[in-house]
């Protein structure tokens, strides 16, 4: 039985930190008033057209799964202003941080969402996003524990669902063991073609690529990262 069938960390089940050290004052209070203001409300049908979510002119729509300490989404939404943004992190230390910098540099083309992505993936409406980031997922080390990686079967069914066609997945990883997991896993899906041709497409970050402090800890730690683009077909 493939993991198409056999519902596991691909569905609805959550693995992960929620919580970390304690907030500070400043950043409670913007989760409790800024962050119900940017978030999605998932119990409401989805828009038609996307763009609407946002209070500014957007000409297109990424989502970027785990933004982690939110340097990459800050980036992006500052470079391309007429880009919306839909960044999903349950971890609510790394949640306060991005909301303090959306705050500070009044960042108005990025919504949230601080739960699991696969609600937001199945509240998506169908071909309505353009590009989706995975940056970084947690890796899952431990053969036992694969199940749990957020590349799956069932998950690339919802990217393949919710992209445009020719819309982009965006994958980077300093594990070998993932990058090559993601690979298979788009090969067999069937609707992803993975845009390498040679070795350094993969191994040079994305385009405007900012960086990131995981994957500075890689590279201190001695480990490379590939970056890996599929398009949906």
């Amino acid at each position: 039985m493939t993991d198409r069938h056999h519902p596991g960390r691909a569905t609805e089940a959550f693995f992960g930190r929620r919580k970390g050290k304690p907030l500070r004052d400043r950043q409670a209070e913007s989760l409790a008033t800024v962050l119900p203001a940017l978030k999605l409300d998932l119990g409401a049908p989805a828009p038609a057209r996307l763009a609407d979510l946002f209070s500014v002119p957007v000409d297109e729509v990424r989502l970027e799964i785990g933004f982690g300490g939110g340097e990459h989404l800050v980036h992006r939404a500052q470079e391309s202003p007429v880009t919306g943004f839909i960044g999903v992190e349950p971890f609510v230390n790394s949640m306060a941080k991005l909301v303090g910098r959306v705050i500070d540099l009044d960042l108005r083309n990025i919504r949230l969402y601080d739960d699991d992505a696969t609600q937001v993936l199945d509240w998506l409406p169908p071909a309505s996003v353009d590009r989706i980031d995975l940056l970084y997922p947690d890796p899952w080390p431990k053969r036992k524990h694969w199940k749990r990686r957020f590349v799956s079967q069932v998950n690339l069914e919802r990217f393949h669902r919710v992209l445009k066609p020719g819309g982009l997945f965006l994958f980077a990883s300093d594990i070998d063991t993932y990058v090559n997991w993601t690979l298979i896993h788009c090969r067999n899906h069937g609707g992803f073609e993975w845009l390498a041709q040679d070795a350094s497409d993969w191994l040079t970050p994305f385009a405007g690529w900012p960086g990131t402090r995981y994957e500075a800890k890689a590279r201190r730690e001695g480990r490379s990262s590939a970056y890996l683009t599929f398009r949906s077909i």
